[in-house]
């Protein structure tokens, strides 16, 4: 309760501010909140702003999945397995610091300008950092779990599901709350061209048409997905991470 108490109290504190910056700037360029409030809710109402909203959060989860079922495994088999690991870091070393941002022009030659271009450019940068993330998990599972389950009789496949991938998932999840940030800053940039659907695409138009209401409508409802997706994989974690969020 305290802890829904505090975000309350944080919102209600950067709407304060916001209020206090339009009344001080008094500029077209900010408008006050309650404006951009009423813009939002109209247009959720009319169901303008809700079909954006939802091409958007397909492509966004769309991205994060097919980023988490291609990291984890090969995360979790790089961490545990010396000669993987040996055989393969050289390559992450080379290929995770590329900006891969830049890759969507090649990307939208090869794949074309549809929704499955856009997915893969936020599954390409959402996937390294969950892979990094899970492979450093793994690695640095103490030993003496592995012989605890050897000296049991278990197999490297049961090892995998009882030691590895439990030990791993906090950190699989700290990874995939960072992507949530991640695929949507990407979401922005993937949907302000070559599209005419999405709040990116909301957001771009708005600006050019100086229309500034529409433009923070549009920042507001991207900001808001971003929040419900963390509030997802936050609740997520509570339920499959009991023994971390209990401490």
């Amino acid at each position: 309760m305290g802890r829904k108490r505090d975000i309350f109290v944080a919102a209600l504190v950067l709407l304060i501010l916001w209020e206090g910056a339009a009344l001080l700037l008094n500029s077209m360029a900010l408008p006050e909140p309650w404006v951009v409030l009423q813009d939002l809710i109209a247009k959720f109402a009319n169901g303008s702003l809700l079909d954006d909203m939802v091409v958007s959060t397909f492509r966004a989860l769309a991205g994060i999945f097919l980023a988490l079922i291609t990291a984890v495994p090969l995360g979790l088999v790089i961490g545990s397995e010396k000669a993987v690991r040996k055989r393969i870091s050289p390559f992450i070393y080379l290929l995770y610091p590329i900006p891969h941002v830049v890759l969507l022009p090649l990307i939208i030659i090869l794949f074309g300008i549809g929704n499955f271009s856009k997915i893969f450019l936020i599954a390409l940068i959402v996937f390294f950092q969950i892979l990094v993330t899970t492979r450093d998990g793994a690695k640095n599972i103490h030993q003496n779990y592995f012989y605890s389950m050897q000296t049991l009789g278990a197999t490297r496949l049961q090892i995998y599901r009882h030691v590895i991938l439990p030990a791993t998932l906090p950190k699989i999840m700290t990874a995939m709350r960072i992507s949530v940030g991640t695929s949507v800053a990407i979401l922005f940039f993937v949907e302000s061209f070559a599209t005419t659907t999405g709040l990116g695409y909301i957001i771009m138009d708005s600006w050019g048409r100086a229309d500034y209401v529409s433009l923070y409508t549009g920042i507001s409802s991207m900001a808001l997905l971003g929040f419900i997706l963390y509030l997802l994989l936050d609740r997520l974690e509570q339920h499959i991470c009991r023994w971390v969020v209990s401490h």
